[in-house]
């Protein structure tokens, strides 16, 4: 493990494997660099990349901050960027792609942006997060409810049937979900505005003019599709593609080979566009 400041003051932890040009793996909600996808990815693209993974502030063995802030999280992201040297790619899935687009949106150091599946609800193929969603996990976390904020997430940010996030409690990986569930609201805030059932809300993103692959899977929800098939349209510079079988679980086998013919220029984008 290594570690970087922000510009705030706040350490964040990384790990750095590999060779080649640098990638970023930005994680979504309540995943971190022991807990989540990026590890086993990260051993996946090694050949092919300088990998990045990090701690997003509050998780892991990075530190946080009595305020958050959008821009807070950027700054995170810039910093580990910055360790790499040079320009880089940015990988980023669910609330993580979020974050990578905003990032892309004020960060000049961004040569190739990849996102998978940003949480967003763009019509009424499903309901939109309620208004009320915000408030309510602000309140369960400072009751330091870390159960019932983590269904909330599940059954109102995710869309999870009920009985499924019933059952919840009873998986192994529960105790590491709580133990992040204060980041919750971090990732509410990231995602939000983007959660309410328009396609006018993903307009903020008009202005990010870095080539961008947007991915989702074959088997995901309707509502998931939709809205990436959306964003890709809104994005001055972006590839949408479908990954046959796969779902917001995305499997390595199915993405490193989408990630490294994208990133290294290998396919152009009438080769790999899925409309």
């Amino acid at each position: 493990m290594r570690t970087v400041t922000s510009k705030d003051g706040t350490s964040i932890a990384y790990d750095k494997v590999g060779s080649g040009p640098p990638l970023l793996l930005v994680d979504g909600a309540l995943c971190s660099r022991g807990n989540g996808p990026s590890s086993a990815l990260a051993a996946a693209l090694q050949q092919d990349f300088t990998v990045y993974t990090y701690d997003r502030r509050g998780r892991g063995e990075s530190g946080d901050h009595a305020i958050y802030g959008v821009d807070r999280e950027i700054e995170d992201l810039s910093a580990v960027i910055e360790e790499a040297g040079e320009d880089v790619f940015v990988y980023g899935v669910s609330s993580g792609a979020a974050l990578a687009l905003e990032a892309a949106n004020q960060l000049s150091s961004i040569k190739k942006l990849a996102l998978y599946e940003a949480p967003f609800v763009t019509d009424g193929s499903r309901e939109a997060v309620p208004d009320e969603y915000a408030a309510q996990m602000d309140e369960l976390i400072r009751a330091n409810r870390r159960g019932a904020a983590v269904k909330l997430f599940m059954r109102k940010g995710v869309g999870l049937p009920a009985p499924v996030v019933a059952m919840m409690p009873m998986m192994p990986a529960w105790s590491k979900l709580k133990s992040v569930a204060h980041t919750l609201p971090y990732d509410t805030i990231l995602t939000i505005g983007q959660q309410k059932g328009s396609k006018e809300t993903l307009k903020k993103w008009s202005s990010v003019s870095v080539p961008t692959l947007v991915a989702v899977g074959g088997k995901s929800p309707e509502w998931m599709r939709n809205s990436m098939k959306e964003l890709a349209q809104v994005l001055p510079n972006a590839t949408h593609q479908v990954l046959p079988g796969q779902t917001h679980i995305v499997k390595p086998a199915a993405l490193v080979p989408v990630l490294v013919d994208y990133l290294k220029g290998k396919k152009n984008i009438e080769e790999v566009a899925i409309w």
